[in-house]
């Protein structure tokens, strides 16, 4: 179908959920994408930092045509292979403990406030100021934005929002706190990488208080910030992590994953669900991560991160550059629109980029881009003059 019949579509049966750019993808391969029209772009958003092994990997494609030839859906009421060998796969990969699945991000922040306030019940769940954690009302309610939060009023009660503060976070917590969960890099607001001395403070409060710190690497997490999770860099190690978005290699899969005094908190009817951990999508993130775990990708993202930050410091519109290695936002200087400059090098120079804010541009490109690919995208966000 055309663009133009897709849009009428939208305008007659699509709730107004998405604020969509006028391009039709039909077509994706490792950093590139193709519109209806045959026209190339380079990717430099990843479907939001789903796409980290890049569009349809032909190792991820393989085993999703091969799971589906044999086995769709089965339900959790029965054993099921990919399933059980991905929670293996992700405990040993982390924290040592237990996993489970689920098929979004804000599934797996669901699990996790359910399993924090079941450890310890009534007990309230610290957040930090410029969170986003999703959009479902647990997930709403632990993130601190008016606009978000406003028009679904009344939230679901018992969280508490402090600055990022480790004296504030500090003084918030006590023997009535369930959880503090904090994303180690906040994404969805403009790359803010939280401070080692407020990650130190929270990992003080909980063990002070036995609370649970809860890490929310939906976005930093699979490889994003150069090492598999971005944890790994900063000397404290949570009590719980979410993943999801890159975990299935394109496919929706999410993952509360605990370490071992967490493991056995849940006992059976506690949590659910009728998709989660099912064979196809289970089978296609095996493979995502293990492609992001592997150590020579990991460097890779390193080093191009390094060049595509100081790549983007240089241009004349950027006022400051944030974020750790492929996982980085610019601001722009006064007077220059972030939406207004994201769509111009989609529609201009077809570079996907993505626009946080009125003053903020987020780059997030598939981990498998290469040297050529960040200068190559460079080069256009050069011809844009802001």
């Amino acid at each position: 179908m055309s663009l133009a019949e897709l849009q009428a579509l939208e305008r007659a049966h699509a709730i107004g959920t998405y604020a969509r750019n006028p391009v039709e993808f039909v077509r994706g391969a490792g950093c590139r994408l193709w519109d209806e029209q045959g026209d190339e772009y380079l990717d430099f958003l990843a479907g939001i930092s789903v796409l980290s092994i890049g569009h349809c990997h032909p190792r991820v494609v393989a085993a999703v045509r091969e799971q589906a030839g044999r086995l769709l859906h089965a339900t959790n009421l029965y054993y099921t292979e990919p399933g059980l060998r991905l929670c293996a796969a992700l405990a040993e990969s982390s924290l040592g403990g237990k996993v489970f699945l689920a098929n979004s991000g804000t599934e797996a922040i669901e699990a996790a406030i359910k399993l924090v306030r079941r450890a310890r019940p009534l007990g309230t769940v610290v957040v930090v100021e410029g969170a986003f954690h999703g959009r479902t009302y647990g997930a709403l309610s632990a993130t601190p934005q008016e606009s978000k939060q406003a028009p679904f009023a009344p939230l679901v009660p018992g969280f508490v929002a402090v600055p990022k503060d480790p004296g504030a976070l500090a003084a918030a917590v006590d023997t009535r706190t369930a959880a503090v969960l904090l994303e180690p890099i906040q994404g969805e607001s403009g790359i803010h990488v939280l401070s080692d001395e407020l990650l130190r403070s929270a990992r003080e409060a909980c063990d002070r208080t036995g609370a649970a710190l809860v890490f929310d690497e939906i976005q930093c997490g699979m490889g994003r910030t150069g090492t598999l999770w971005a944890y790994e860099q900063t000397g404290v190690v949570p009590d719980a992590l979410t993943s999801a978005k890159a975990l299935g290699g394109g496919l929706p899969v999410g993952a509360l994953v605990t370490g071992p005094a967490l493991a056995d908190v849940f006992q059976p009817g506690d949590h659910g669900s009728t998709f989660a951990g099912g064979p196809v999508c289970a089978s296609a993130a095996l493979i995502a991560l293990e492609l992001c775990s592997d150590p020579e990708l990991l460097a890779r993202v390193r080093v191009l991160g390094e060049r595509l930050a100081d790549g983007l410091a240089a241009l004349p519109y950027a006022s400051a550059v944030r974020g750790r290695g492929l996982m980085l936002a610019i601001d722009l200087v006064d007077g220059v629109s972030a939406p207004a400059l994201a769509r111009r090098a989609l529609l201009e120079q077809r570079l996907v980029v993505n626009a946080t804010g009125p003053g903020t541009i987020r780059f997030l490109p598939p981990l498998v881009v290469s040297e050529q690919d960040v200068d190559e995208a460079l080069a256009r966000l050069g011809e844009l003059d802001g």
